[in-house]
This record gives C-alpha cells, sequence and structure tokens, in this order.
C-alpha cells in the first residue's frame, strides 16, 4: 500500500477509536453526536471553510459532489444516532462500518472501477467480520436498530464515493478540513432537527465532560479528512475498510479494559477475519 496512504489511515483509525471510545463513556441522553460536531465546528469550521471557498477548484460538478456529501453525511449521523437509541455500540457500530462492500459495489456497477480478485476478497473478509463482530453484540431492540444502522451504512457510501471524486479538486488538507466542516455544518443542522422533533428542544438538556467534548471535536472531522486523503492514492473503498481495523482495537480494549468478555472466542474470531481480509488490502 501506498507509505501517504498508509499513515494518513493508521492516524485516521487511532482518532475514530478515541472519539467512538468519548462516545461509550458519554450519557446517552446527552445526544453526544450533536455535541462532537458542534466542537468541530466552533474550532475548526468558519476559517476552513473560508480556505475551501477560496483554494478549491470549483466547478458545477464539485458543488454537486459537495452537496451529495452534506446529504450523506446527514443521513449516517441521524440514522446513527437513531439506531444507538435502539441498540448498543458493539451491534450498531460495526453494521455502520460495513460500508465499504457497498462502495466497491457502486463504484463497479455505476463508474466503471475494477478492483482485482484479492481486493474483493480483502473486502469481503473484513466486512464478513465485522458483521460476525455485530452479531456478538447484546441488549437493545435489534429490530429497530438495525434498519438505521444500515441506512448509515448506505450515507458512508454515497458521501465516501462524492468525497473519492472530489478530492482531485481540493488542493491541500486544510481544504479537506473545510470540505469536512461544510459537511459537518449540514449534519448539525439534521440533528438539531431531529431532537427538537423529538424533544421539543434544539439543545440536548445533558452536556458530556468537556474532555470528551474536546476530544470529538478535534479527532472527528480530522478522521473523516484523513481517510479523504488517503483516498488520493488508493480506491475508496481500500481507504474505507481500513478504518475498521478501528472496531478491532476498540474490541480488544472493551474486552480488556472493560471486561466485556461476553462470547469472547467468536469475538476473536472475527476480529482476525477483519485483519486478514485488511492484510489482503495491504499487499495490493
Amino acid at each position: 500500500m501506498n507509505a501517504a496512504a498508509g499513515w494518513a489511515l493508521a492516524a485516521a483509525v487511532l482518532m475514530h477509536v478515541s472519539w467512538n471510545l468519548a462516545a461509550r463513556r458519554a450519557d446517552p441522553r446527552s445526544h453526544f453526536l450533536w455535541w462532537g460536531l458542534l466542537a468541530w465546528l466552533l474550532a475548526f469550521g468558519p476559517w476552513s471553510i473560508v480556505h475551501l471557498i477560496a483554494a478549491a477548484n470549483w466547478t458545477v460538478t464539485l458543488a454537486g459532489l459537495l452537496l451529495v456529501t452534506c446529504a450523506a453525511n446527514t443521513l449516517y449521523f441521524v440514522a446513527l444516532g437513531t439506531a444507538y437509541r435502539h441498540g448498543p455500540v458493539p451491534l450498531v457500530y460495526p453494521i455502520a462500518r460495513s460500508s465499504p462492500l457497498w462502495i466497491a459495489a457502486w463504484m463497479a456497477l455505476f463508474f466503471g472501477e475494477r478492483l482485482p480478485v484479492v481486493g474483493w476478497g480483502g473486502i469481503a473478509l473484513s466486512v464478513a467480520g465485522v458483521l460476525a463482530l455485530a452479531l456478538t453484540a447484546r441488549g437493545g431492540a435489534r429490530a429497530r436498530a438495525v434498519p438505521w444502522a444500515v441506512a448509515a451504512a448506505l450515507g458512508t457510501s454515497a458521501y465516501s464515493i462524492a468525497n473519492k471524486f472530489a478530492v482531485s479538486a481540493l488542493p491541500d488538507y486544510v481544504a479537506l478540513l473545510g470540505w469536512i466542516s461544510a459537511a459537518f455544518a449540514a449534519s448539525w443542522v439534521g440533528l438539531t432537527l431531529q431532537h427538537w422533533r423529538q424533544t421539543g428542544r434544539a439543545k440536548p438538556a445533558v452536556r458530556p465532560p468537556l474532555l470528551l467534548v474536546a476530544t470529538a471535536g478535534a479527532f472527528v472531522g480530522n478522521a473523516y479528512a484523513l481517510v479523504i486523503h488517503a483516498m488520493r492514492y488508493i480506491p475508496a473503498a481500500y481507504a474505507v475498510a481500513f478504518t475498521n481495523a478501528g472496531i478491532v482495537i476498540a474490541g480488544l480494549i472493551a474486552m480488556i479494559w472493560f471486561r466485556e468478555r461476553e462470547h469472547w472466542g467468536r469475538r476473536l474470531a472475527a476480529m482476525l477475519a477483519i485483519c486478514t481480509g485488511l492484510s489482503l488490502l495491504a499487499l495490493r
């Protein structure tokens, strides 16, 4: 794998794990995603969007891709937040991260991208491991959580494809941050409207600890931007698939640190499948 893509994805994985562990520790009533996106927008939004407007190679196509990214990102966060209200993180998040297979399929069907057999095998094996890991989770209303988790995966596949086509017109990393900030602004408005419809309040009643909010604010957007940066060098399906290494790291932390030992044998087998699939992709 290209070295630049490898380093970018390694950093993205660590950031994904960090902000998802922060979300795990937050009070479920806090609507943590709302606070995390708000923290990002306050810290990075204005100046990065100004740079995006000035630096990007704007065309009608790029503007359309940004609209797709905004809509798909909003779908992802709204669907993910809804799924978390019905099911536990170990069930919902792996399903939401099954998107690499969707991305590869859409790119092949509609855009003529041809991945090698080993690439398809690596993606399929890693996604199978992700889904097997989700099946070991207990609790929650699965029948209500799973459709929303699948919707989140579809949202991920849509914005990932849009990002792949847009990245060549985004000249530097700050422009990537602006791209992400624009998408997050739309997502935050979507989450606010959803929360207002459900509770009659625009702002969640409970605020998470500032350290957790700051963690999300620092890492959530940078993790996304690094994945898009990696797409300069490798297919979008590969880039998104590699972020699933974070599921393995988070799963091991849950087993060791939080002592979640149920179905440990099945969980380790699923993690091994994920790692094997990603190893096949790394050899490409």
